[in-house]
């Protein structure tokens, strides 16, 4: 599956070249395809913070070549580099509170910069290890998506409708995407008659870019309003609501997407398998539950307004952008060191100390 999955990519939203970080403006999708460069760490931390990049795992990659370009602005300055280098990792760090990936990533470069000796090049190693996590994420895609397949197939494995929330593809990896990947992977074994897109309000990442990727492959898909889930379940023969994560807690909670709790106690009332697929580096064992983590809140105004016009009343508006679901409401996590399913502390416990697949 895997050479099958490279052949028929077609979707990057990250590119490292040139000494500049490039990103895919997913603001402008599907209508535009417009890409801009980045060159400093702030710049990096503001397309982060205004949806120019999304998704975990290209959030925690962003973030990595961010800290690169910052290391060398720093390096260039002299003196004391690495100290206020700290600046740097801060702005970054704060771009984004929920996606555990963006710290992972983080943490992975400060602690190749711990590790280097007087003779290493610096820079050259900073960036190596930014480029190993583009890379490694990838990977751990392909590996996901073979996975999830073989479960798909385990308990069901004829042709079948998928429901999925948000946009978990390429758009939102290193590439091939999360539960988009398992999708993609499904369709070419001839598992999917087709796949049910959540428009994902407010900023219809479902519509404008999963609707658009699978598209893009030939894949029928369909997007619906997020509050039609649950009738389609019931009328269209939804066999599995596959979906990615932005952080998973030692008990195996899950925080993901605002609308994926419903969609997972909806799951249970119909008997719909529920899958959560996400690479190892979105896992955070030092929180114990789903309680412990911080859930963004975004302005109302996404909420109130389309394209910058008011079309909402003049009153307040909530707009987490985050939910959490319970560990109980999942029948498996997906991950490229492995599958466990009906997650508990133990299960991921026994998880994490295990060596990646291949």
């Amino acid at each position: 599956m895997r050479d099958r999955l490279l052949a028929a990519e077609k979707v990057k939203a990250i590119d490292w070249r040139d000494g500049a970080l490039y990103l895919l403006d997913q603001r402008a999708l599907p209508f535009e395809e417009t890409w801009l460069a980045y060159t400093d760490a702030a710049g990096v931390a503001q397309a982060i913070k205004q949806m120019v990049v999304r998704g975990a795992p290209a959030i925690g990659i962003s973030a990595a070549y961010g800290l690169v370009l910052a290391a060398r602005k720093r390096f260039a300055a002299g003196g004391d580099w690495k100290a206020a280098l700290e600046a740097d990792f801060s702005v970054l760090a704060g771009s984004r509170p929920t996606a555990v990936n963006l710290f992972w990533a983080l943490n992975r470069l400060r602690e190749r910069l711990d590790r280097l000796k007087p003779a290493d090049d610096a820079l050259a190693a900073l960036e190596a290890e930014a480029i190993a996590i583009h890379e490694s994420d990838r990977e751990a895609n392909l590996t996901m998506a073979q996975l999830g397949v073989d479960l798909i197939r385990k308990h069901q494995g004829n042709v079948q409708a998928l429901l999925t929330h948000c946009n978990t593809g390429a758009l939102a990896t290193g590439g091939f995407g999360t539960a988009l990947g398992v999708i993609r992977g499904a369709w070419l074994e001839g598992m999917v008659e087709r796949v049910y897109a959540d428009e994902t309000r407010p900023w219809l990442q479902g519509s404008r870019l999963t609707a658009w990727e699978l598209a893009n492959e030939g894949i029928p898909v369909t997007v619906n309003a997020d509050s039609a889930a649950a009738h389609l379940m019931k009328t269209k023969g939804i066999t599995w609501v596959i979906v990615g994560a932005d952080r998973i807690t030692a008990n195996g909670d899950v925080a993901n997407k605002i609308g994926t709790y419903q969609l997972a106690v909806t799951a249970m009332h119909h008997g719909v398998r529920f899958m959560v697929v996400a690479p190892s580096s979105t896992i955070d064992m030092s929180l114990a539950s789903g309680e412990e983590i911080p859930i963004e809140e975004r302005d109302g105004s996404e909420l109130l307004e389309i394209g910058g016009k008011r079309v909402g009343a003049d009153v307040e508006a909530f707009n987490p952008v985050f939910d959490v679901t319970p560990a109980d409401l999942i029948d498996a996590i997906v991950t490229e060191k492995g599958i466990v399913e009906r997650p508990d502390t133990a299960k991921m416990a026994l998880l994490m100390c295990r060596k990646r697949l291949h």
